[in-house]
């Protein structure tokens, strides 16, 4: 498998490309991401590419050891006074490497998840290279619920990509695009539209 970085910094640069076409309102519309609008989200990003190891266990201590407000002051450092200032604090992080306590391929979860976050509401398609979804698939297929992954879920449900060589997980088939199997183990139910099969419903139950 090639280097995460590279893959990183492409999706990064192809949000940001996106991202310059926005208007006042769009900037404002709810995300896939619960209570967070594209804004927040994109100020999240930014705010995870300045992470760094250290900056991680020291921010999670200042947050008392919660993920969620942790992720929410975060939300609030890196989130300008105009859409205009938070795209800049992105595009000045777009080459970064630092990284918090997980694994690399958790950049290329961040990236797409977060970046579909974004997209879907706002009716705008990305490909994505297949390589960087199925890492993240796998990735997640062995992360413990309890940080975000879907070990869980896969324990009910083999997940099988309809357009890439990838078949995780156990139980009922869901078939469907890689992509949104991602979304689906990422717990965004607005993929479950694009799933099948007789494992669906124990999963949709599960998210």
């Amino acid at each position: 498998m090639g280097d995460v970085w590279p893959m990183v910094h492409e999706e990064r640069a192809a949000l940001l490309d996106d991202l310059e076409h926005l208007d006042a309102e769009q900037w404002e519309e709810p995300s896939l991401c619960a209570e967070w609008t594209v804004h927040d989200v994109v100020a999240h990003l930014s705010d995870t590419a300045r992470t760094t190891r250290l900056g991680f266990l020291a921010g999670l201590a200042r947050a008392r050891f919660d993920f969620d407000r942790q992720n929410t002051l975060g939300v609030e450092r890196e989130r300008g006074a105009s859409p205009q200032e938070t795209l800049e604090r992105l595009r000045q992080v777009t080459s970064r490497r630092s990284t918090p306590p997980a694994p690399l391929d958790s950049r290329l979860v961040e990236e797409i998840v977060h970046g579909e976050d974004i997209r879907r509401p706002l009716g705008i398609s990305h490909s994505y290279a297949e390589e960087a979804v199925v890492r993240s698939l796998r990735l997640q297929a062995r992360t413990s619920d309890f940080f975000g992954g879907a070990k869980g879920l896969v324990a009910r449900a083999r997940l099988t990509a309809t357009d890439a060589d990838v078949s995780i997980g156990n139980g009922p088939q869901v078939s469907g695009p890689a992509l949104s199997l991602l979304l689906a183990v990422s717990r965004r139910r607005v993929a479950l539209d694009d799933l099948e099969g007789p494992g669906l419903a124990a999963l949709a139950v599960a998210l």
